[in-house]
């Protein structure tokens, strides 16, 4: 009997093993993520990085924590089940039952050994525990907190993964202005040669030229540098490999605000209804008041059937049934005093909860009115810059007529072309500040994912 006991032990605790290896294994395995597409908008790149990013897995991961707690606390409020075998060889000392039996001696004596064999089954199915369902119910309100702080740490992945994508925009559109440059400097070039050729030019125009043409190529060399660097950081904000290849369909010129209100009433109002960090607050204070009650429900009483089933005796052969029913009132009468501290942390977390709602309520409308204010200036800006780059490019066309014509050198046309860089680069610059602007009112209202 002693060895198959033993035979038995061993099988469930290699069961144990295997379960917690499986267990495990299934939380080891990664969360899925969103595939990256042919092409890539500034909506797309804020939703794939919103699912793919590794604060947002782990977020999602703390949520599917937050429930497997709700299951553990649902278990105080159902049956529990529990079967029991055991063999063990046992003496007594006759003295330690406190009284003498005939034929042994008064001042004790040791009897046996002997064996014992006990199997049976226990259930204890609680009644009324008021206490394990308040904690039941604040296990449930933590969820909706972890759910709430997944979607802050989704919003926040959207939101770097649009400005990262804004940039390497802007590298796009300063690499095609400064191989524009290239193209003009280089016919700067040709045609200071043809004149000195010609005999009407001289050398420090081609000189002059060739200085400007070899400026301009090393700006395009760091332009494209600076390009290839923002796709990687693109990359690694959408948590894809640093070469993976990103088509980006958006226009960094395009003044599109359909996505997002510029109406400040209703974006605040948007923003109080729809921001992830306000309903993570909300949440928040929901769980430390779930806590609360969980905690005062513990001063109630709890009501639970017990019963104990099962056969023992000497041998295999001669085993007789014993059994244990009964109905269990347990009364939490003092505890030090710890219930009431603990009520009293559960609450000072409370206020705290709702001070920071507080904030965040002020923070959005101010987040919301700064966005506003910033994207009606960029957009002015945008407008301010156009109009100065067509003044630059009118200027440079002027200047270059003159040199054709050999009524003034190149300087007047490089001192242009200077300032044609400059307002190309105004321009981006502009328009970046449009963009960014428009995604930081997005982000503000808590609608990031949602841009098209």
């Amino acid at each position: 009997m002693k060895g198959k006991f033993t035979t038995c032990m061993a099988l469930v605790l290699s069961l144990g093993i295997a379960s917690g290896t499986a267990v495990q294994s299934l939380a080891a395995q990664d969360t899925p993520t969103a595939p990256v597409p042919s092409t890539l908008s500034i909506g797309d790149a804020a939703r794939i990085a919103a699912r793919n990013s590794a604060p947002a897995q782990g977020a999602r991961i703390r949520v599917t924590e937050a429930e497997a707690r709700v299951r553990q606390s649902r278990a105080d409020m159902l049956p529990a089940l529990n079967a029991s075998a055991s063999q063990f060889t046992r003496t007594l000392n006759t003295a330690s039952f406190g009284f003498s039996l005939p034929g042994l001696n008064p001042n004790g004596q040791i009897i046996g050994p002997f064996h014992v064999l006990d199997a049976r089954g226990s259930v204890e199915a609680p009644l009324f525990n008021f206490s394990a369902f308040a904690r039941y119910r604040a296990a449930g309100a933590a969820v909706k907190a972890s759910s709430a702080a997944a979607t802050v740490a989704s919003e926040q992945a959207g939101s770097q993964a649009a400005l990262a994508y804004i940039q390497a925009l802007r590298a796009e559109d300063d690499l095609r202005a400064r191989g524009e440059d290239s193209v003009l400097a280089a016919d700067l070039v040709n045609v200071a040669q043809a004149q000195l050729d010609a005999g009407t030019g001289i050398a420090l125009d081609v000189t002059r030229a060739q200085a400007q043409l070899a400026s301009t190529r090393a700006g395009l060399i760091n332009s494209r540098a600076a390009r290839d660097r923002t796709l990687i950081a693109l990359a690694r904000a959408l948590n894809v490999p640093a070469r993976t290849p990103l088509v980006l369909t958006d226009s960094l010129g395009s003044m599109d605000t359909t996505a997002v209100t510029t109406d400040e009433a209703a974006a605040t109002e948007r923003a109080l209804r729809n921001r992830p960090d306000l309903l993570q607050a909300e949440a928040r204070i929901a769980a430390a008041q779930q806590a609360v009650s969980a905690i005062r429900a513990e001063y109630l009483p709890t009501v639970s059937l017990i019963a104990n089933d099962g056969v023992n005796g000497l041998s295999v052969h001669h085993m007789l049934n014993t059994y244990e029913y009964g109905l269990q009132i347990s009364v939490p009468v003092l505890d030090g005093l710890r219930r009431s501290g603990r009520i009293q942390e559960e609450q000072g977390l409370v206020r705290e909860a709702q001070v920071q709602q507080q904030d965040i309520r002020q923070q959005a409308a101010a987040d919301v009115s700064t966005a506003i204010l910033d994207l009606h200036a960029a957009e002015q800006q945008v407008q301010a810059t156009r109009e100065q780059l067509r003044l630059a490019e009118q200027e440079v066309s002027q200047a270059r007529e003159r040199f054709r014509a050999g009524v003034a050198g190149n300087a007047d046309v490089i001192t242009a072309l200077l300032g044609l860089t400059t307002a190309r680069t105004s321009v981006i610059d502009a328009q970046t500040n449009f963009q960014t602007a428009r995604v930081a009112l997005a982000r503000a209202q808590g609608v990031v994912t949602t841009l098209p």
